[in-house]
């Protein structure tokens, strides 16, 4: 039985700017249908406005308490732990820190920072761990779908590195980190049992959400899907599907036990 649905967003509903073919029309069924949705994303390089506003001009009305981000996870973990943040992100999201209080002991932030992964920057982050700050991980991703369409490094080997040179473990506050997930489960009063993730990220949002305690998770071919991601990491899918769109053929047929 499935009462709930957690959807990843680019590669699974867009890819850029473009919906992926039928991935609109799969969110109206699941609407239609009373299934309860919450968005759950990785994206490093948009704010939840930005990503509110792309899904609008795609057609879609979702509410901003519908979106998670692991900005907003990093924003939550900064004011519960009274730090203010050393920022190792793409500009694109210094945004979403700016009214956040100076002058507290450091965490470092890193997201996706494309271009602004350079020495000088890499090396500042550094030594802010060393200095005692934490390392926060907006989220761990090996690769994103880049806009040529082609597979780009995305922050998790930049993480990596920093914790191998600090001796320090990143906290992850996105996907595939148990909290991130819960946190969307818990705004649904959906049983753990009866929820489903959709994402093309075989490790971070099928594997996590399986490690999380969801009952299903599917894999869609689209996005960064590559053949084969689907044996490649434990647990496996729940279901390997095409796209967005068979995927909620699935998960009406599976609602009814």
């Amino acid at each position: 039985m499935i009462s709930g649905v957690l959807l990843d967003l680019a590669g699974v509903i867009y890819d850029g700017e473009e919906a992926v073919p039928g991935a609109t029309d799969a969110v109206r069924r699941l609407r239609d249908a009373g299934l309860p949705m919450r968005f759950v994303s990785n994206t490093t390089r948009s704010t939840k406005p930005a990503v509110l506003d792309r899904l609008a001009r795609l057609g879609l009305s979702v509410a901003a308490d519908e979106v998670f981000t692991p900005a907003e996870a990093a924003r939550r973990w900064l004011a519960e732990h009274g730090r203010s943040p050393h920022l190792l992100v793409h500009p694109n999201l210094v945004q979403e820190f700016a009214d956040l209080s100076a002058g507290l002991p450091k965490a470092v932030v890193v997201g996706d920072a494309g271009e602004a992964f350079d020495y000088p920057a890499l090396n500042a982050a550094f030594r802010e761990l060393i200095a005692g700050a934490e390392l926060l991980a907006l989220a761990p991703n090996r690769t994103f779908r880049d806009s040529d369409g082609k597979l780009s490094l995305d922050a998790g080997a930049f993480v990596t590195g920093l914790e191998f040179a600090s001796q320090k473990s990143a906290i992850v506050l996105g996907k595939p980190s148990q909290p991130f997930f819960r946190s969307a489960l818990a705004t649904m009063s959906c049983p753990d049992d009866q929820a489903v993730m959709v994402g093309d990220d075989a490790e971070t949002d099928v594997a996590g959400a399986l490690q999380a305690g969801l009952g299903h998770a599917v894999l869609v071919r689209t996005g960064k899907y590559r053949e084969g991601d689907e044996r490649r990491f434990e647990p496996v899918p729940t279901a390997t599907l095409r796209d967005l769109s068979e995927a909620v053929d699935w998960i009406l047929d599976t609602r009814t036990p």
